[in-house]
């Protein structure tokens, strides 16, 4: 029983106050027992000296008396005092004790998959509240984000299942035909077949690279890199596709433009897919420009299209995995995962920088461009 109400709060707080107000009483008594005689008998030997006078039989029983009354003074403040504290421990569990229960509640519904749970904190701002509202503020602050966690991760699985079972399904129906006889065995029908394995194998790949950069498993290799030689590499590497599309490709580099510190081959990863994302939605006779330019201290590197352009309620969205703006258009058209413009982000982030898109409008065209800073970040390793 003792070790069941040991468990509450409440009766913990009660204790607390009923040793804090037995102390003080014992305090008193003691002070009472030490101090009223010597300061009875000098109060009465003052009044002798006016002239009173008392024997020492009527002197014992004056005292005797009066540290009675003093005792039974004590007695009733020693009562009101444990009345005092029976009423400030409920009052204390209505303050403080049942917001704490609240959030245990709050908790156990959160630990059993039910993210929506909220335990209502103070709408006030957390600095003008309480300790206790502020709790409650950061709780719900926290299952905010846990359920925003939770439906990114639930709408991941959908999306990875949607991507994998797009080739999958059209590798086993032509893997099927080709044994029914109703497609023939030709190097066209083969040509499919690995495209949509080759297809699969990328989204595979993009998968892993993307849960490496957003663990951040991986070292960045850093040095001075050359931003004219990081840019004609690039252009080098993609120079074959565009031409097999029809979008001619140029480049521009400011003259003198400093090196930037970072690692060489993440900062092309990240220009070829934004290069690989232009081709993809410029369509033949198209331009796309390169270009890096020095801003305060940074660079901006600019990749700039003539293609469908992007409208502006698209725009805050497009680095969010698996994306797109015209999802029918760019499996048609056997684009990428839709994850390469989230690890490009992740990997210019991890160099300090930041990557942004404008586009003027459907059909005008969009520019996609990130800046990394030119002196050493402090952080060297993701």
């Amino acid at each position: 029983m003792w070790n069941r109400l040991r468990r509450h709060l409440v009766v913990k707080l009660f204790i607390s106050y009923l040793v804090v107000i037995l102390i003080g009483s014992a305090v008193q008594v003691m002070a009472v027992e030490i101090v009223i005689p010597d300061a009875f008998q000098r109060h009465l030997a003052g009044m002798q000296g006016m002239g009173g006078g008392m024997g020492g039989q009527n002197r014992g029983a004056l005292l005797s008396a009066f540290r009675s009354g003093v005792n039974e003074a004590l007695a009733v403040a020693a009562a009101a005092a444990l009345l005092t504290a029976l009423g400030v421990s409920v009052w204390m569990s209505r303050t403080v004790v049942a917001p704490v229960q609240t959030l245990t509640h709050a908790s156990l519904r959160i630990a059993d998959g039910h993210y929506e749970q909220r335990v209502g904190g103070s709408s006030d701002a957390p600095d003008s509240a309480d300790e206790l509202a502020q709790l409650a503020h950061a709780f719900d602050q926290m299952a905010e984000r846990l359920q925003h966690t939770e439906q990114m991760r639930s709408q991941l699985l959908g999306d990875v299942s949607h991507e994998l079972r797009t080739p999958l399904t059209v590798i086993r129906g032509s893997m099927e035909a080709l044994q029914d006889g109703v497609l023939p065995a030709e190097p066209a029908t083969f040509a499919q077949i690995e495209q949509e394995a080759k297809r699969l194998q990328r989204l595979v790949n993009d998968l892993q690279e993307l849960s490496r950069v957003e663990a951040g498993a991986y070292a960045l290799e850093r040095h001075p890199v050359s931003v004219e030689t990081l840019v004609q590499t690039a252009v080098q590497r993609m120079e074959r596709p565009f031409q097999q599309k029809e979008i001619a490709l140029t480049s521009h580099v400011s003259p003198g433009l400093p090196a930037i510190q970072g690692d060489q081959d993440r900062l092309l990863q990240v220009l070829l897919n934004l290069l690989s994302n232009a081709s993809q939605y410029t369509p033949a006779g198209g331009e796309v420009r390169l270009q890096a330019e020095l801003h305060g201290d940074e660079v901006v590197i600019a990749v700039k299209d003539n293609g469908i352009g992007i409208p502006k309620e698209h725009i805050g969205q497009l680095f969010t995995r698996f994306y797109r703006v015209d999802k029918s258009r760019s499996r048609q058209a056997g684009g990428g995962s839709g994850i390469g413009l989230t690890i490009a982000k992740h990997l210019v982030e991890a160099h300090g920088g930041r990557i942004w898109v404008e586009s003027p409008g459907t059909g005008l065209g969009s520019t996609f461009a990130f800046a990394v800073p030119i002196h050493n970040p402090l952080v060297t390793k993701r």
